[in-house]
């Protein structure tokens, strides 16, 4: 769904009380928000960012080559905060593809796969932290964000954790997927046990999968479209307050800003008191 008027995407909104995970598989995104960062970002970086108490950013799908097709593939993972960390300070930052772990194994008849851990642990690799006010944050929490890649007729065990994890394993580009001998169609998603060995079984084709797991904050959960509190009554306050403050309001020239052409991945933060580079 592409929203913007001149450059696709998704022109400035709001969020309160969750965070977003934004998983670019390929292709380019321009951020830009209310706390005066923006950045761009993209093939395979990960931003992970905090709406907390409330804040308004924009993710646009830039045109970077003039002579080629401009592709972009992506996953925004939403991921609660407890009741905590609804009213903490708004906040991201980026997980550069190159520092993210990548585990590449074989199992027994040599056949090759790879994790790429963007939260969570495999065996004794973690992976980077998240934000601090995060409930990815505490290890103990058990958060899991895997994508797979499974070379044809590979196989891989995903390992016990614990009987009240919420797990799913979604079949994003894969044939003849098998989650313990039943099949998981492409674009199909399984749910999972916690406490058990899950032993997935690939087709004879490359196969892409996301594996999404944590425990449960065990709260009340009420959403309405970009706000996810625990109470009617605090949706009902996200929009009075998104009304009279904007949530600190729109700094930038446009509702659908883009970073400049030739411009390559960075994340600036506080109006450029910071900038970084993969």
């Amino acid at each position: 769904m592409y929203h913007g008027e001149k450059v696709p995407g998704f022109p400035y909104h709001p969020h309160r009380g969750f965070e977003t995970v934004t998983v670019v598989l390929e292709g380019i995104v321009d951020h830009f928000d209310s706390l005066g960062a923006k950045g761009r970002y993209g093939q395979g970086d990960v931003q992970w960012m905090s709406a907390g108490s409330g804040a308004l950013h924009s993710e646009m799908f830039p045109v970077v080559s003039q002579t080629t097709d401009n592709p972009t593939e992506l996953f925004q993972i939403w991921l609660n905060l407890p009741s905590k960390g609804k009213k903490t300070s708004p906040n991201y930052k980026m997980l550069w593809n190159e520092k993210i772990p990548l585990i590449t194994e074989t199992d027994k008849n040599g056949n090759k796969y790879e994790i790429k851990l963007i939260a969570g642990k495999y065996g004794t690799i973690e992976s980077l932290d998240p934000l601090p006010n995060s409930w990815a944050f505490d290890r103990s929490h058990h958060v899991g964000i895997w994508i797979i890649k499974l070379s044809p007729n590979a196989e891989l065990t995903i390992p016990s954790v614990s009987p009240t994890l919420n797990r799913m394993l979604y079949n994003i580009e894969g044939a003849g997927i098998q989650v313990d001998n039943e099949a998981v169609d492409f674009y199909h998603c399984a749910q999972l046990s916690g406490s058990e060995n899950i032993l997935v079984k690939n087709g004879n084709t490359d196969s892409l999968l996301l594996l999404l797991e944590g425990e449960p904050i065990n709260e009340p959960v009420v959403a309405y479209g970009p706000f996810v509190m625990n109470s009617r009554q605090e949706i009902q306050q996200a929009i009075n307050d998104f009304k009279s403050t904007e949530f600190g309001g729109w700094p930038w020239d446009s509702p659908e800003p883009v970073n400049k052409l030739g411009d390559g991945r960075f994340a600036s933060y506080n109006h450029g008191e910071k900038i970084e580079t993969p």
